[in-house]
């Protein structure tokens, strides 16, 4: 019972290691800020082939690690953003890039928002002038109207007294 406290401590700072380590899988020594964010903006913009819709910063998958360790190579070596980007996708294939460059292969998909947002806007258009053509409901004549208030006034119990 005396060396209950001294366990717990021992396990929470184990548990805290574990944690912290689980974390970051792996660690990389920048010299400046601005290098590590360049590199955390590479592993964030850069999709894990594995994974489903993942970037590699977030994943866990073993090409991911590969992938985060082979930006961080290239970098150390002086490459570009272009080039880094450029290499991976040689490797792995244009989907691991988020954004495709617009091309006449990828026309489509840059292009299929514009043109779903035109479509519902001639879909919503078509239906308000096709509503506006057609002629409104006739008017109640006044004895159409007397008959209606007659039945109104022959169903309300507060006027049968």
């Amino acid at each position: 019972m005396r060396f209950m406290p001294i366990l717990l401590v021992a396990m929470w700072m184990f548990a805290a290691t574990a944690h912290a380590q689980g974390e970051a899988p792996e660690f990389y020594d920048f010299d400046t800020q601005a290098e590590e964010q360049r590199f955390r903006g590479l592993i964030a913009e850069l999709r894990c082939p594995k994974c489903q819709n993942q970037n590699i910063a977030d994943s866990n998958a073993p090409i991911s690690k590969d992938m985060r360790d082979q930006v961080y190579l290239l970098m150390q070596s002086g490459a570009t953003d272009d080039e880094i980007v450029g290499a991976l996708v040689d490797r792995f294939g244009e989907f691991v890039k988020y954004k495709p460059p617009v091309d006449r292969r990828t026309i489509l998909l840059w292009g299929f928002p514009a043109i779903a947002v035109l479509g519902g806007f001639m879909i919503v258009a078509g239906v308000v002038i096709r509503s506006r053509k057609q002629s409104p409901e006739p008017a109640l004549s006044a004895q159409e109207q007397a008959r209606v208030r007659q039945m109104l006034a022959d169903k309300d119990p507060s006027s049968r007294s």
